[in-house]
Formats: structure tokens, C-alpha cells, sequence
């Protein structure tokens, strides 16, 4: 019997851009010239806040809450800076960055356009990477997407959020308890350390798609109605949405991996090789999602119209029941004086009788040519 979706299928995990919202804010930057520094992502609220992260093998220094004033001073005190900037509606803070750093106003401009593709740009003293990142947020079990940019130079590394949260953490951990190599090696292992996480977590995102679309998968022979095809229709958008972030990452790891750049070193490619492939494996799950979601609406269409052609035919079947009986009924309503059979006593009885045997005639009939 079809029934309603479950309420929490219809309450889909991921929360990403669509379409709309990723080209919405740029009708602010229309007819200003190049350069022009304007945040167009929704996230205009969130208040700037400013950290920094030095270190190198032996000392780790934290800063929490500065200026980029601050920020600037503490670069060179130790081997490898981390500015990271939370919140882009303050564009004059934005602004200063490029000042103190010098950052190409073209570059910033990028950095404030949400929802710009994901990219590789190599400038003379630092390379700008523009990456998506999806973060799970528990709470209102739904996944957020937001553009994150990295500035790499030389001995610093700034990352640009749109938002406050992010999936950084384990690799701060690391940083506060030298695990690994990351105290050891440069901005570049430390960029390679942030990329491989944005990526590894979107198969935490994948894997929420996997779960949800299995559901529908079970439910699409069984459910009924506009709900399912809301679903089905909201997880291929999300499915969309990491696509447009993932495929051209995989741009990006590839020219990083060309090695044409002074600003990573020979010995972190091989760890940048492993974020390729990674991102590779991650396209061959999305593929497969799309596949998935289309072959589920095409199921759910089919069986829908399935269901139509059964309604049609039961419906069918009792017109036609009621054709032959309708003319029996209507002959004999007529209002003729010379009609011999209203007249005897057994003209009544007789035309039920006639009337029930042709039903049941029909009914075998219908039933031995499996019409229902």
C-alpha cells in the first residue's frame, strides 16, 4: 500500500549552494570596475575575528582575537605563520591584508566572491587556492557549504572563511602535539594538510548522500505522492553542488602537482598525489550518486504510471461492465405504451436477472484474459 516519506528522509542532510545562491550576491558587483573589493556570499554578519598560528620544530605560538597588524608582526618569528581570518563582510580588513602582505587587489577580489570555482592562481611571492568546503553540522543535522581561500608565500600561510566552524581542527591538534611532519616542514606541508581535509571530509558528506539515497532507494516501490520525488529531486541538487567543488579541485592538485611553483616543494608533492587521488575517488562516488538519483526518479516514475495504467484499468473495466447494463435499463425506461414486457408480472424480476448474468458473464470473461 503506498504511504507517505518518513518525515527525516524529507529532511535532507545537506544544505549546499544552489545555482541561485552562488550567483545572487554578484548583482552587486555589476558595472564596478576590476579590482573592486565587494563580498558577495550571504555569511554578511558574521563578525571578522583574526587568529595566527606560529611554529616551527621547537616553539608554537598562538594568538587569538589580534589585528592584522598583530598578525603581520608575528609573521617571521618562526618558521611557518598561520593567519587564519574568519569572516569577509568587513572588506576594509580584507583591504589591509593585501596591503601588508601584498596581495593583487585582483586576488582579494576573488577571495570576497562566494561561490567562485574552485582555482589555482600563481602570482609573483604567493599562490592563491580556492577551494569549497562542506562542514557537517550536528545540531540541525544538516551539512553547510562555504568558499575558503589560501594565500601560500613563502613562510606564511592565510586562510580566508566565510564563517565561524570549520573541519581544521585535527590538523591544529597536530600542530599543538607535533604529530607528524607538519612542525618540521613549511607553509606548503601546511596547505597540503588543510586540502586534504576539506577533501576527506566530503566523503563524510558523500557518505550522508549514500545513506539518505539507500533510504529512498528501499522506499521509491513503496512511498507515494510528491514527497519522494522532493527528495529525490533536493539530493541530486546537493549531489550537483559537490560536484561543481570537487571536479575542478582536481584541476587545481593537478597543476599543483606540475611543480612549476617555487612555493611548494619537491618533498610535499607525493603528499599532494595522495589529495589527487583522493579527489578522483570522490568524482567516481558522485558519478555514481548521479547515476544512482536519476535511475531512482526514473523507478519512481515508472511505478507511479504503473499504478495510473491499474487505477485506468479497473476503472475500464467497470465502464465497460456498466455499458451493456446501461442500455438495458435505458430500453426499458422509455415511455412507449406498446412496450409487451412492462405488462407482465415477471418483466421486472426478468430484467435484474438479465442484467446479473450479463455482469457476471463479463466479470469471467475479464478474469480469464487477466485484464484484472
Amino acid at each position: 500500500m503506498p504511504h507517505r516519506i518518513p518525515g527525516k528522509i524529507l529532511r535532507t542532510l545537506v544544505e549546499a549552494v544552489t545555482p541561485s545562491g552562488r550567483t545572487r550576491g554578484l548583482a552587486r558587483k555589476t558595472g564596478l570596475p576590476p579590482g573592486t573589493l565587494v563580498y558577495t556570499g550571504k555569511a554578511r554578519d558574521q563578525p571578522t575575528s583574526i587568529s595566527v598560528t606560529s611554529y616551527d620544530g621547537a616553539e608554537l605560538e598562538e594568538l587569538r582575537g589580534i589585528t592584522i597588524a598583530e598578525a603581520a608582526a608575528a609573521r617571521g618569528r618562526r618558521g611557518t605563520t598561520w593567519i587564519d581570518i574568519v569572516g569577509l563582510g568587513d572588506v576594509e580588513v580584507v583591504r589591509e591584508v593585501g596591503e601588508r602582505f601584498g596581495i593583487d587587489a585582483l586576488v582579494l577580489e576573488d577571495i570576497l566572491s562566494s561561490g567562485h570555482r574552485p582555482k589555482l592562481d600563481i602570482r609573483d611571492g604567493y599562490l592563491l587556492v580556492v577551494v569549497r568546503m562542506f562542514l557537517a553540522d550536528s545540531e540541525r543535522g544538516r551539512i553547510r557549504s562555504e568558499q575558503v581561500s589560501l594565500v601560500i608565500g613563502e613562510d606564511f600561510l592565510i586562510t580566508f572563511q566565510e564563517e565561524a566552524g570549520d573541519v581544521f581542527e585535527s590538523v591544529r591538534r597536530r600542530i599543538r602535539e607535533s604529530i607528524g611532519r607538519i612542525r618540521d616542514w613549511g607553509p606548503d606541508f601546511l596547505a597540503y594538510s588543510l586540502l586534504d581535509t576539506i577533501v576527506d571530509n566530503y566523503f563524510v558528506v558523500l557518505e550522508r548522500l549514500s545513506s539518505n539515497a539507500e533510504e529512498l532507494e528501499h522506499l521509491v516501490l513503496r512511498a507515494d505522492g510528491a514527497d519522494l520525488v522532493r527528495a529525490i529531486y533536493r539530493l541530486r541538487r546537493h549531489n550537483v553542488a559537490l560536484r561543481r567543488a570537487i571536479w575542478p579541485l582536481r584541476e587545481v592538485t593537478t597543476e599543483l602537482l606540475r611543480g612549476e611553483t617555487d612555493y611548494v616543494a619537491e618533498r610535499v608533492l607525493p603528499f599532494l598525489r595522495d589529495v589527487h587521488e583522493h579527489t578522483v575517488e570522490a568524482i567516481d562516488v558522485v558519478e555514481s550518486h548521479r547515476d544512482m538519483l536519476a535511475g531512482l526518479l526514473d523507478v519512481h516514475l515508472t511505478t507511479v504510471s504503473n499504478r495510473m495504467n491499474e487505477v485506468m484499468k479497473v476503472l475500464t473495466v467497470i465502464a465497460t461492465i456498466f455499458v451493456p447494463l446501461t442500455f438495458v435499463v435505458g430500453v426499458y425506461g422509455m415511455n412507449f405504451d406498446y412496450m409487451p414486457e412492462l405488462h407482465e408480472r415477471w418483466a421486472y424480476p426478468a430484467v435484474w436477472g438479465v442484467m446479473i448474468a450479463v455482469t457476471i458473464g463479463m466479470i469471467i470473461f475479464f478474469r480469464r484474459k487477466n485484464w484484472f
